[in-house]
């Protein structure tokens, strides 16, 4: 397979690369890169390696420095050497700790009438009804539920029960 995307580089982004994977503190994702454009330097200085080899000695798949020329050729040497930046943005998070605390303790309280105990529909409906989220879904409250550790079939719920003073 041909390669798309050619590395030449000028005198300068060779000296750059080579002072950069001579240098003892860099990351290890910018040395391999650096290592990789010089390896794939196609000009009259370079060795010019196809990608299967440079993959090969650099421990890392043709796809990356396939997806490597193409960064260089395309945006450059600062952009080749550096991560892509995110397309598209994290998620914003909804249900926050806030949101937790006041669903652990609609749980540890009273159980509504009717009932015999809170269930994961029951309480997603309720938080739903006490303006704690939009829409809650009830696999939402079970992870919640699961990692604090809450049980809802368990003889207790969490909720303390006042007791007596002990005599001394």
């Amino acid at each position: 397979m041909s390669s798309r995307y050619r590395v030449t580089l000028t005198l300068d982004e060779r000296r750059e690369l080579e002072t950069l994977t001579r240098r003892g503190k860099t990351h290890a994702r910018r040395f391999v890169h650096a290592r990789a454009l010089l390896l794939c330097d196609a000009g009259p200085d370079g060795p010019a390696w196809n990608v299967a080899d440079t993959a090969e000695a650099l421990g890392v798949t043709s796809r990356t420095i396939e997806h490597l020329k193409k960064r260089f050729v395309e945006d450059g040497l600062e952009a080749a050497l550096e991560r892509k930046p995110r397309e598209k943005p994290p998620r914003e998070v909804i249900f926050d700790g806030k949101f937790e605390a006041r669903l652990i303790a609609l749980a540890c309280s009273e159980v509504p009438e009717g009932n015999q105990r809170w269930t994961v529909r029951l309480l997603a409906d309720k938080a739903v009804e006490l303006k704690f989220a939009e829409s809650v879904s009830h696999m939402t409250v079970q992870r919640v539920l699961k990692k604090t550790n809450l049980s809802l079939i368990s003889a207790s719920t969490g909720k303390s029960h006042r007791k007596g003073a002990q005599p001394l």
